[in-house]
């Protein structure tokens, strides 16, 4: 059976609240009850004083001074209970006799109801007197039965008004903490719905900082890392399909550039250049054009092999190589694309003449061959790419720079991840494949968008201090 945290919650205020007007109840009874004994013991104690030696003569006017004194009536009555009069006048502080009197009782025992006398109903005892002057005479001590109630009221109210208020603000705390934590929690569980649902966004924070706060950041972080879990699964499984599609297709497409590359090359060997230029190719070798097919076709066999390398553990050939001669052969791959889409590609060369590496040097020309092509494909036509790079505290860098915008700010933080691309045609693998190497070398690459330009920097350990 479904209990739900408000009634969890609703329940033992409701029984704390009981418990308060049970309190307030009890201890407003015993209020009443104190203030009643508090006047039946003035009227026990005003008896006692009229019956304890040395006796005095009752006259209305002593009656008068005791009614002064502690507020209540009397009425001095014969062994009949008949009122007594002195002089025709009522031995009394009350203007008219009553129709019928109680008997007198035992000193600690009084009325067992109230005597009304005129229109007023009186509590009280009957005393009885054995005074020399009248003996066998009643005295009446009587007290209005409505300051009695008064006075039990008045004894009653705090109680009771504490109680009610006490149990109002009870309720009105509970129901409004409840509502609030109700709230609280349902929005909680409305965004966890969402989550299960595939939404990921972060669920507001209270500005109130308590466990709920404390739920909702955990709440988030599960959503983050959900998030990124699921990216991580989406990026496999294009992965794997890629792997799947391209495994087959790269192959051919290899065979193919293989082929061609093979028949460019024994076409050099039969077909040598004629030792005379052909008119309007006067300073133009045939093996010049030859050359720069051949090293085309090997880009674009590069590019088909990082289709099959992606997602894979790299199998590095560690071995000495330069990182100048790396880089130098790239540029010269390269050279072709940057003049045909007029971009002038500066490479600079350090003050060392050599800065020495330990690594695969086909898997670091193929680092540089991705961050050049993104930075020329970035330049675009008439911009500039420029090529720094050197060695310092056992550490080789390179940094490539170009006069593009640089990438957008929805790609800009996930942008060494693949599939994430800011260009229409692009696929968002090659910043991937070159972060790859260059961590499976014990190297870094960064970004950073300088004034004017986008760097990129690459830092390789080297085998030589400079």
């Amino acid at each position: 059976m479904r209990f739900s945290i408000r009634y969890q919650l609703l329940l033992p205020l409701l029984a704390l609240m009981l418990g308060l007007v049970g309190a307030s109840t009890w201890s407003a009874w015993s209020s009443g009850q104190r203030a009643r004994r508090q006047i039946e013991t003035q009227i026990d104690d005003i008896a006692k004083t009229v019956t304890t030696p040395p006796s005095f003569p009752l006259t209305t006017s002593i009656l008068h001074l005791m009614k002064g004194l502690s507020g209540a009536e009397f009425l001095l009555c014969d062994e009949n209970r008949i009122p007594i009069r002195d002089k025709s006048e009522l031995v009394s502080t009350l203007s008219e006799a009553p129709n019928e009197l109680p008997a007198p009782a035992h000193p600690e025992q009084h009325f067992d109801k109230p005597v009304q006398i005129g229109k007023i109903l009186y509590v009280g005892r009957g005393v009885a007197l054995q005074h020399a002057d009248r003996p066998g005479s009643i005295l009446y001590i009587l007290y209005p039965e409505s300051r009695w109630r008064e006075a039990v009221w008045e004894a009653l109210r705090p109680a009771l008004a504490l109680g009610i208020v006490g149990s109002l603000v009870s309720v009105v705390l509970s129901v409004v903490l409840t509502q609030m934590l109700s709230r609280r929690i349902q929005e909680m569980e409305r965004r966890t719905r969402l989550i299960a649902e595939g939404d990921f966004s972060p669920l507001p924070l209270p500005s109130l900082n308590d466990e709920l706060r404390d739920l909702g950041q955990s709440v988030n972080e599960m959503a983050q890392r959900l998030a990124q879990f699921q990216d991580t699964i989406r990026q496999t499984e294009r992965l794997r399909l890629l792997g799947q599609v391209s495994g087959g297709l790269a192959h051919q497409l290899r065979n193919g550039v293989a082929g061609a590359r093979l028949a460019v090359q024994l076409h050099t060997q039969e077909c040598p250049s004629p030792p005379v230029p052909l008119p309007g190719r006067e300073g133009r070798g045939t093996d010049e054009s030859l050359t720069v097919a051949l090293r085309q076709l090997s880009l674009v066999e590069m590019h088909l092999k990082k289709f099959l390398d992606l997602g894979k553990a790299l199998d590095l050939q560690q071995q000495p190589c330069r990182l100048e001669e790396i880089i130098s052969d790239t540029a010269q791959l390269l050279g072709p694309q940057c003049r045909h889409a007029h971009i002038d590609l500066r490479v600079a060369p350090p003050a060392e003449s050599s800065v020495p590496l330990s690594g695969d040097a086909a898997q670091l020309g193929h680092l540089f061959l991705n961050v050049l092509s993104n930075a020329i494909e970035a330049a675009g036509p008439d911009g500039w790419v420029e090529v720094r790079w050197g060695a310092a505290n056992r550490v080789a860098f390179v940094e490539v720079r170009d006069s593009g915008p640089g990438p957008g700010p929805e790609v800009a933080a996930r942008l060494f991840e693949p599939f994430v691309t800011g260009k229409r045609e692009g696929v968002g693998l090659g910043l991937a494949v070159a972060r790859q190497v260059a961590e499976a070398h014990g190297g870094s690459i960064r970004w950073t968008r300088e004034t004017g330009c986008t760097c990129f920097r690459i830092e390789l350990p080297c085998t030589a201090g400079t």
